[in-house]
């Protein structure tokens, strides 16, 4: 089936005209059509917008254009700009709002050839970790339709796993790539901070949102990334560092290359099937010839307060500017002040709320120097930890989540159980250094995914895909299907 083949398969197939742009397309589209109702991964998606775009794609290649993604079909978050094309943000307050131009990286994918179509859900402003915060309804696990995908790119990653698209793109700001991709068995990459332009990407908080890719294995990964990296004039925070030929590095070969196993990272929580399988796929990076030493990141116990204090502060200034009167849903009052109330009292969702009275309160007059200016101290110290730690090793080595994907509605009405969810991941943006998810195996009963999480060296990721796609050549874990 040609949903359920990666890029570089179906660009082969493309290339010899043993198959259309328009085939493949179609294919996705029928696989939407007869799974989506159960797992609802898109908020929206026009066929006839996207058999289109297929069309010219065959066209060029009946030309002999040769591009990167040339009719490869690739879905959406719902908090990047497509131009002509709803973005909502999977909340209610910007109502039947169109985007009017498409962010950098669209533009890109555009550019190397893909059909670029739909709207994934996710939890609302990029704020979750289940994707039980959408104002369009939760989005449920392809392998266990009880479960949640992860969040907050959790429409991203169902869709890919289910073979609604060949890949995908979310964002991440504490692990919205990578815990989605592990609870779902793809692979999720998070680049470094300033690798990929966030111009046209809705901020949730900006030093620590980044564009990323979720699909079917690693050599995917690597073609994603070479295609949306650069320096963009339109982003200030994007770096203007040289993008390697990242397919170049998936060489198989990782012998002599040094693995740091945090001792932080092996907590209490942590379900023993997942220890089990990261202890195993440990094993599996010392068959291959890597050197694996325990490291220490000491400053990790404060990641998850530290992290909630950026994020959320960050987000009250982000989010000041859905006020019903620039764009978007608006709910008359008697003035501005009442205005601004009832709309986003009536926009916002409860999640968005929170986070945004908790971002106002750390910033506001008596408590920045306590909360917000001590954690930007903080930050600075858990980033410090790893840079020391990459002067010893090549990449870090971890759990992508303490558990697998849990049910729908269990962690719902605990907050900073739902939050602890991510313990893995937040250091990662709060060090502004890259970090991928692999799949590494399964739980028992019920058969449920398992991630393993390699972090990198900033703009280290060429050692990141050259390690997961080691390992995941080494092994089967990417092959299996959900529902198969």
């Amino acid at each position: 089936m040609l949903n359920q083949l990666t890029i570089s398969e179906l660009t082969a197939q493309l290339a010899r005209r043993e198959v259309s742009a328009r085939e493949a397309t179609q294919a996705c589209l029928d696989q939407i059509a007869r799974v989506d109702g159960k797992i609802h991964a898109f908020i929206s998606h026009d066929p006839a917008d996207a058999l289109a775009q297929a069309e010219a794609a065959d066209q060029a290649i009946a030309g002999g254009a040769i591009k990167p993604l040339l009719g490869v079909p690739i879905a959406i978050k719902d908090v990047l700009a497509v131009k002509n094309q709803p973005l909502n943000c999977a909340s209610k307050i910007l109502g039947n709002y169109i985007s009017p131009y498409d962010a950098t990286v669209i533009e890109k994918l555009k550019a190397a050839g893909a059909v670029v179509f739909g709207r994934l859900n996710m939890d609302e402003f990029a704020m979750g970790s289940s994707t039980e915060n959408s104002a369009f309804g939760l989005t449920r696990n392809p392998w266990d339709t009880s479960r949640v995908p992860g969040g907050s790119s959790g429409g991203s990653a169902a869709a890919v796993a289910a073979d609604e698209c060949i890949a995908s793109l979310g964002s991440d700001t504490g692990g919205s790539i990578r815990q989605p991709a592990a609870f779902c068995g793809c692979v999720g990459l998070k680049p470094t901070y300033g690798r990929i332009s966030r111009y046209g990407l809705v901020a949730f908080a900006s030093s620590l949102d980044q564009i990323g890719p979720f699909t079917k294995d690693v050599r995917d990964a690597a073609t994603l990334l070479g295609v949306m990296s650069g320096a963009d004039p339109r982003d200030s925070t994007s770096v203007p560092q040289p993008v390697p030929d990242y397919a170049a590095a998936l060489t198989g070969n990782i012998r002599g290359m040094k693995l740091g196993l945090p001792k932080e990272y092996l907590i209490g929580g942590l379900d023993p099937e997942v220890k089990a399988a990261v202890d195993a796929a440990v094993e599996k990076f010392t068959e291959l010839g890597a050197e694996v030493v325990e490291i220490s990141l000491p400053h990790t116990d404060y990641a998850v307060a530290t992290y909630y204090i950026i994020a959320t502060a960050e987000a009250s200034a982000n989010l000041a500017r859905f006020d019903g009167i620039r764009y978007g849903a608006r709910v008359e009052g008697a003035d501005p002040i009442e205005l601004y109330s009832k709309t986003r009292g009536a926009g916002f969702g409860p999640e968005v709320k929170r986070r945004i009275i908790l971002g106002t309160y750390v910033l506001s007059s008596g408590y920045h120097d306590a909360y917000y200016l001590h954690a930007q101290k903080v930050r600075t110290l858990i980033r410090n930890d790893f840079l020391k730690a990459f002067e010893q090793v090549d990449a870090i080595v971890t759990p992508t989540t303490p558990t697998a994907a849990f049910k729908a509605g269990e962690k719902s009405g605990d907050p900073l159980q739902m939050y602890l969810s991510d313990i893995f991941t937040i250091s990662c943006n709060l060090a502004g250094i890259c970090g991928l998810s692999v799949p590494c195996g399964f739980t028992k009963n019920p058969k449920l995914p398992i991630g393993l999480q390699l972090l990198g060296q900033p703009f280290g990721e060429e050692s990141l895909l050259k390690l997961a796609h080691a390992y995941e050549q080494a092994t089967a874990w990417h092959r299996e299907k959900a529902g198969g």
